[in-house]
């Protein structure tokens, strides 16, 4: 064999070789590729801090535990431009799921609003228990059964502060004619005391409040106003009695979800799960921060509570108006019931364990 026909043969063996290797790269590759790419909506602009991040989160830990079977690709409100249309969205298909709060729907289906919170309500540990030991969970599907979608927790933002003030609440008729950004049933309960009740993404909130289309607003807590700036505008920050357990959603399309192996489905609810208590957590934590920061670097930012008659009045509209919807709405009625039944019991366990431990053991 002469040497121009050795290195043709090795040429063409080098050829194969890398022929084969390539193909066998390509079939990895096929083999690695994600058998379900799906799609989830959310409420929240881009990059927006810990809401945003436990949807990460979930989307990270379902692709990590399915060994990359399945993907999920997170679509912010600045790309699908329908912040408040993202149940309208999961339901038509259009997106596999969802992240958003349930309260937000209160227009559409007045009785999905507990599922997020309610103003003189469950504290964040108390809401977890009625969710996965008290009932909460089967009325949460039932209810969301009627929309063809289901609705799993998705992350507590805790105890919620309530609301910047440009002015300072003094007494009833300082309401009287403010134009308030706040959601959910509080605006309602609100709106019987005169204050002019809106609703307004969260990417809108602060040119809303700059431009004097509003008076005050209300938004998370430490965790996430501080960073939005709403002081340089409103310094008057009030305690909260609306929000005490804002529970955020993962929304997702019955049929896709019912069309997944098992084991996806476990993957998905796991992954759910744990993101919603980890956004809990950081939402402690952030907040404990950013408060530390208010008492020390922003001494303009006025700390108040609203007096005593407002928060008295409020409890007493809160109360007919649930009871008034109660009377006219049995899915409404049936959850209702729920939630007080199991608030007595325990908030009983709370007065004497974490109120009675911290009655007695704060420091100033």
């Amino acid at each position: 064999m002469n040497k121009s026909m050795k290195f043709s043969r090795l040429l063409v063996t080098l050829l194969v070789g890398f022929s084969l290797l390539f193909a066998g790269s390509l079939a990895t590759k096929a083999e690695a590729a994600p058998k379900y790419n799906w799609k989830l909506a959310m409420t929240w602009p881009t990059n927006f801090p810990i809401f945003g991040d436990a949807v990460q989160k979930m989307a990270n830990l379902v692709k990590e535990m399915s060994n990359g079977e399945m993907e999920i690709r997170i679509d912010s409100k600045n790309k699908h431009k329908a912040p408040f249309g993202v149940l309208d969205m999961v339901k038509a298909g259009q997106y596999e799921m969802g992240h958003s709060a349930s309260y937000y729907w209160k227009g559409k289906d007045v009785s999905l609003m507990f599922f997020t919170t309610m103003p003189f309500g469950m504290t964040a540990p108390e809401q977890y228990a009625w969710f996965y030991y008290g009932g909460g969970m089967e009325l949460m599907g039932k209810a969301y059964d009627r929309h063809k979608v289901y609705s799993f927790p998705g992350g507590n933002t805790g105890n919620q502060m309530g609301g910047w003030f440009r002015k300072e609440i003094k007494s009833e008729a300082d309401l009287k004619g403010l134009k308030m950004r706040i959601p959910g049933f509080a605006g309602e309960v609100l709106s019987k005391l005169g204050v002019v009740v809106t609703n307004i993404p969260a990417g809108e909130l602060y040119t809303a409040l700059d431009r004097g289309n509003i008076d005050a607003l209300e938004w998370v807590g430490p965790s996430l106003d501080l960073n939005m700036g709403f002081h340089k505008i409103a310094p008057y920050y009030y305690t909260g009695w609306h929000e005490p357990a804002t529970e955020l959603q993962f929304l997702v399309n019955q049929k896709k979800f019912d069309a997944l192996p098992a084991n996806l489905r476990a993957i998905m609810t796991t992954a759910m799960e744990l993101a919603a208590y980890d956004m809990y957590s950081r939402s402690m934590n952030d907040s404990a921060v950013n408060w530390d920061l208010i008492q020390k670097d922003y001494p303009d930012i006025k700390i108040r509570t609203f007096p005593k008659e407002i928060i008295a009045k409020l409890k007493v509209e809160n109360n007919k108006l649930l009871d008034e919807k109660a009377a006219n709405n049995a899915m409404f009625k049936e959850i209702l019931d729920s939630q007080r039944s199991y608030m007595k019991k325990v908030r009983a366990w709370t007065k004497i364990s974490d109120f009675a431990y911290l009655k007695d053991n704060i420091s100033e």
